[in-house]
């Protein structure tokens, strides 16, 4: 079905283009040793889940008379949470030796983790998506994730100010 192989083609761009972004940032983050204040970037992870969740109830549609293609906005949180990652692992002592191969091994790893997480997601929430349970509470549950995003936004917006 042509429907389908579409929004496939689609979400593997989105994961694509964050994992990109993720990628580059992390391991030129450690290799260049920039750092980013962590509360900032947690933030910035908190307003990524607050603005993905506002996307899937159609918040833009109705809001704004533009809305920004889900590859760039996912592209631009990509490399923020990469930054956080790097942020962390300059925190520890590196070794120089093999620090590359090693980076590349760890984002691997990471890469790896997150793809299968997002394909069990994708697994529950497209049988969900057949239920009749859905289209009652799709909605809620987004509004869910958004409560929780601007917690976390709260949280290390405070955490910054305060430190």
């Amino acid at each position: 079905d042509l429907h389908v192989r579409s929004r496939r083609q689609r979400q593997m761009c989105i994961r694509d283009s964050f994992t990109l972004g993720h990628s580059l940032t992390l391991i030129m983050g450690v290799l260049l040793n920039m750092q980013a204040n962590a509360s900032i970037i947690d933030a910035i992870i908190g307003f990524s889940i607050v603005y993905k969740a506002f996307e899937n109830i159609g918040g833009f549609r109705s809001a704004m008379p533009f809305r920004l293609d889900t590859r760039v906005a996912v592209f631009i949180f990509g490399p923020c949470h990469g930054l956080g990652l790097a942020t962390k692992l300059t925190s520890f002592s590196l070794s120089e030796a093999g620090l590359l191969t090693n980076l590349i091994g760890f984002n691997v790893g990471v890469e790896v983790g997150q793809f299968s997480a997002l394909a069990v997601m994708l697994v529950v929430l497209g049988s969900w998506r057949r239920l009749p349970s859905f289209e009652r509470y799709a909605f809620s549950a987004n509004v869910v994730l958004m409560i929780g995003g601007f917690l976390l936004m709260g949280y290390h917006t405070m955490d910054y100010l305060l430190t």
